[in-house]
């Protein structure tokens, strides 16, 4: 079953859309949230070869999913709701109920990018032990996952023609 091609701009401008309805009964820790996620997500629009742009959405997004049901069950009115008032709610929890879906999509173009899924719990290191914490390994606390077309400057792979060159004595 092939998957729809989505474009990340358009959960963006979805999720801006939902949350700027939503502001109108939750303003705050509410819009505080998810317009913080959806500037990393515009983040990761700029850098379209980022891994670490998509995935810090990808984390935002599921955040603010626990978040948004938070902020919805405790701010939620209680008395009588005008028709804008209900409207709000509802586009918020439209927003909330998108959210898994959008971050199913956002994972899609974050394994498109190169990225791996972050905990490997249960993989046994190289000295055949297995770590004491699945956050204390490599994998979720080590280097960026940066995939470029460019090469770095202090690389130790040494072209092969400058091997040759270099038993080969120059004459001035």
């Amino acid at each position: 079953m092939e998957l729809p091609a989505v474009n990340l701009k358009a959960i963006l401008l979805l999720h801006w859309l939902l949350t700027i309805w939503g502001c109108i009964v939750f303003p705050g820790s509410y819009a505080w949230s998810n317009f913080t996620i959806l500037a990393l997500g515009v983040w990761a629009v700029a850098q379209r070869d980022s891994i670490d742009a998509i995935s810090m959405f990808l984390g935002g997004l599921v955040v603010t999913i626990l978040l948004d049901i938070i902020h919805i069950s405790i701010f939620y009115p209680r008395a009588s709701l005008s028709d804008t008032e209900r409207f709000s709610a509802g586009m918020a929890i439209v927003s909330a109920l998108l959210k898994p879906v959008s971050c199913f999509f956002v994972y899609q173009m974050y394994r498109e990018r190169g990225g791996e899924l972050l905990l490997h719990v249960g993989e046994a290191s190289a000295s055949g032990r297995l770590p004491d914490s699945p956050l204390a390994g490599p994998a979720f606390l080590g280097p960026s996952q940066e995939h470029s077309a460019y090469q770095t400057i202090d690389s130790p792979e040494v072209p092969a023609d400058l091997e040759s060159r270099a038993h080969v004595p120059q004459r001035y």
